[in-house]
């Protein structure tokens, strides 16, 4: 594995709960496995009132609670925290940013990073564009001859709409080039979204199938169990849609759907995801109705617990009409995928957490034992399942020993946990913060792809500010979502994946 450049990690917001849950952690695991510079800091900044000693404190106990990788190893740890600095600053005030520059300077020679800075906001997004022009102002933004690179993360949402979303572009590109911005999807991150790839291009046997003439649909769910526990406040602004389908499930979909880049590296890679965006067919506002339905968690009981609906959470209007379940169909229209529908769907307080893809594909033209035929048993598919129980299964039918010809359906299936030994799936954060380091924006959303994926997203948002009959269902905690999600699938015979936590134990149809 490539090393990183010596550099120094400013995290704005360092105080707050990603710093302590992901970042940290992310952080320490590659310093355990040898993967960072030899020579780094970390600078922590926010309001909250630290010196670099009770900062330290403060992430070596978080590091006890959140690292749960490994055995810490206390001189590991000892060794790791000498590295980190924290300077206070009010991210508002413009003239706090010279005391962090001092700081900042302090570090870099005194860790022999050589000018080389990452910026990462882990902040509210209402303070992106403050802290990107603050950090222009005070000459930190571009380099000069003698320093070395910069480059700024910015944690989502990235814009609220497509208007914010360009206005924020149009400001950070004022003070930073494109190439020197990272917007950080974490699902993209995960290794089995990477893995799409490499089952996709590494595999010839596969790409021949990979069209409309082989696939009949694809599905793509990413349900969770939990509801939106204390983040009323940001989920009523949000909601499922902003909260993943405009990211994280169109990001997946052009994963899956995106043509072979011509060399492995993040401009063509991007660009190929680019293309799958622009081809996305445009939904009319009089469409939405038909292709999208949205939903809202209801009190239920599970398991003997009673689960508060979403309307009796903590920070959440009693008369809410914000969504925590999104189905939606939709096309892309080209010529690998023409006519083929893409389902995605994605809810809080569902059966089970699990994301995967599923890739149905068409039946045989003529079904030669038509007495065995059965929803259960007649169709081929590939389950990819990106969490949990990560692996993938190829699904087809077998003759059951014995006289006739009954047909089972059987798996041939690969786990990652098959792997054995100490292989551990290392954590999103991990592999993004490391590729910002090396300066791979692969995994990173770029400003046009963000531009394209709200301008799809849009005329859903606006029919349903416009028009207050369209419906919001609601669904009992536990289930998998309004019974009318079941009605965006066509075809005799044809519904959703219901996916078990144990991909083993999949059958497609597990419930509570």
């Amino acid at each position: 594995m490539e090393k990183p450049e010596n550099s120094t990690i400013v995290i704005f917001g360092a105080s707050g709960d990603l710093t302590k849950r992901k970042l940290m952690p992310a952080l320490f695991d590659l310093y355990v496995r040898g993967e960072l510079a030899d020579d780094f800091a970390v600078l922590g900044t926010s309001r909250s009132a630290f010196t670099d000693d009770s900062f330290r404190e403060k992430m070596n106990s978080d590091l006890d609670q959140f690292y749960q990788k490994n055995k810490i190893s206390k001189r590991q740890k000892r060794e790791f925290l000498q590295h980190i600095y924290y300077q206070t600053a009010d991210l508002t005030q413009k003239s706090e940013f010279v005391a962090l520059k001092e700081k900042l300077l302090q570090v870099d020679a005194q860790a022999k990073t050589r000018g080389n800075f990452i910026f990462y906001l882990s902040t509210s997004p209402s303070l992106f564009a403050v802290i990107a022009e603050n950090l222009g102002e005070i000459g930190l933004a571009k380099p000069d001859d003698e320093n070395g690179w910069r480059r700024i993360v910015l944690e989502k949402p990235f814009g609220f709409d497509l208007q914010s979303a360009r206005e924020l572009n149009r400001k950070l590109q004022k003070i930073f080039l494109e190439d020197q911005i990272y917007r950080i999807d974490h699902y993209l991150g995960k290794e089995t979204v990477q893995n799409i790839l490499a089952f996709r291009f590494a595999n010839g046997i596969f790409e021949p199938l990979w069209n409309r003439n082989y696939i009949h649909h694809v599905e793509v769910t990413a349900a969770e169990s939990i509801g939106v526990e204390k983040r009323g406040k940001y989920y009523e602004k949000s909601g499922a849609l902003r909260d993943m389908v405009q990211n994280h499930l169109l990001q997946v979909v052009a994963t899956i759907a995106m043509e072979p880049p011509i060399k492995f590296d993040a401009t063509d890679v991007r660009n190929e995801k680019v293309k799958v965006f622009h081809a996305l067919r445009p939904m009319g506002e009089k469409e939405v109705e038909k292709y999208v339905i949205r939903g809202q968690y209801l009190a239920s009981i599970i398991k003997g617990e009673a689960i508060s609906g979403y309307r009796e959470e903590e920070n959440v209007d009693p008369n809410s009409r914000t969504e925590t379940f999104v189905a939606m169909k939709f096309f892309i229209d080209n010529w690998r995928w023409g006519d083929v529908p893409f389902y995605i769907r994605t809810g809080k307080r569902l059966p089970d957490r699990v994301s995967e893809v599923v890739i149905h594909f068409k039946k045989t033209p003529h079904f030669l034992f038509q007495s065995q035929r059965s929803h259960e048993n007649g169709d081929n598919f590939l389950i990819i399942r990106i969490q949990p129980d990560e692996g993938i299964v190829l699904r087809f039918g077998m003759k059951v020993p014995g006289a006739g010809f009954k047909i089972k359906t059987v798996d041939m299936d690969f786990h990652y946990s098959d792997l054995g030994g100490d292989t551990k799936l290392p954590d999103a954060y991990e592999r993004l913060l490391l590729d910002c380091m090396l300066g791979d924006a692969t995994l990173y959303a770029r400003a046009d792809a963000v531009d394209a994926c709200w301008e799809f997203i849009m005329p859903i948002l606006r029919a349903w500010q416009k028009n207050p009959d369209i419906k919001l269902f609601g669904y009992p905690s536990g289930t998998w979502g309004p019974e009318e999600t079941r009605k965006l699938i066509e075809g005799p015979h044809v519904d959703w994946h219901y996916p078990c936590a144990n991909l083993s134990q999949d059958t497609g149809h597990c419930e509570l």
